[in-house]
């Protein structure tokens, strides 16, 4: 095992289902569902919200197999892990900044992205 050591660290966002985790965990598994959707004229019927609709969210996803195993040797003169400084912008929908050591990672995404924009004249809204 391996200690990592790190001088400093600056996360600007950490959003949607992510996180930022100092230190060594067993398994991180985040799933996120989600829906964006975009109107050049903003109205909402209220009813945009059911993922079910969409056979993006009921689909089975193919998973690996594990018919090959690795395996292999491995040789760490130094312990430690040096780092000076990092710098993340953004870590985000279901995604993982980890300090330390993980032994699984299963992230899940699926987002279904709308976007209806006009075409032609644009209507005028009446005041």
């Amino acid at each position: 095992m391996r200690i990592s050591v790190i001088d400093q660290v600056k996360v600007e966002d950490v959003t949607i289902c992510s996180t930022l985790f100092v230190g060594d965990m067993k398994s991180f598994t985040p799933e996120t569902r989600a829906l964006a959707v975009q109107r050049e004229i903003p109205t909402y019927n209220g009813n945009e919200g059911n993922l079910s609709q969409f056979s993006l969210f009921q689909a089975v996803l193919p998973r690996p197999s594990n018919q090959n195993p690795v395996h292999a040797d491995i040789v760490n003169e130094n312990p430690y892990i040096r780092v000076g400084a990092v710098k993340v912008l953004s870590v985000s929908t279901c995604s993982l900044y980890q300090m330390g050591s993980n032994v699984y990672i299963d992230c899940e995404a699926r987002i279904k992205h709308i976007r209806q924009l006009l075409h032609g004249e644009r209507p005028v809204k009446k005041k």
